[in-house]
């Protein structure tokens, strides 16, 4: 990567954090219209859900290999599976978006008590870690694409690493319990 990008990690992560919150907030909010992307079939928007949550379940395994890959010093294991997760994510993302633009969100199926004190908050923690998270996983990314792996020793990459992979964890951890909830458990 250019020297100019090496030197504005911090700018890049703010600027790839705000450009994807900005995609998301858009597909939730309705501001990207459903004409602008070909619509699938019926049966290709009711099976994104259960790809999603394949791809969630798959992610998590990745980033816990990631994570143990580094833990024994395996540091091309360790990037595999960490651009792995990443791109799972954005394959999780990319289909999750395509759907709510064309079908809206999933309305919970349960009882009112359960969507009130268990779905609701549950989905808010949920929506708030993936939210969180999101500045931690690219800082990492970048860090680790602007420099030779020696020099990453002398970032804090490790630690926002750490703090972005839990975070990443427990979002696709709690987005197979919403994903349950919507459309298994009732």
């Amino acid at each position: 990567m250019s020297e100019w990008a090496r030197e504005n990690v911090p700018l890049l992560t703010a600027i790839c954090s705000v450009a994807a919150l900005a995609v998301v907030f858009g597909a939730v909010g309705g501001a990207i219209p459903s004409a602008l992307l070909p619509r699938a079939s019926d049966a290709v928007l009711a099976a994104i859900p259960h790809f999603n949550a394949a791809v969630s379940a798959t992610a998590i395994v990745t980033i816990l290999l990631g994570w143990r890959a580094i833990s024994r010093g395996n540091v091309e294991r360790h990037r595999n599976f960490m651009i792995t997760s990443f791109a799972l994510f954005t394959a999780f993302l990319a289909a999750y978006l395509y759907r709510l633009i064309h079908v809206g969100t999933t309305a919970f199926p349960g009882p009112e008590a359960v969507y009130t004190y268990l779905y609701l908050p549950f989905l808010a923690i949920h929506v708030l870690l993936a939210i969180v998270c999101l500045p931690f996983v690219f800082h990492a990314l970048l860090l680790a694409a602007t420099r030779p792996y020696g020099e990453l020793y002398h970032t804090r990459h490790a630690q926002v690493g750490l703090v972005g992979a839990v975070l990443w964890l427990i979002s696709f951890t709690m987005g197979i319990g919403v994903y349950v909830m919507l459309y298994h458990a009732f």
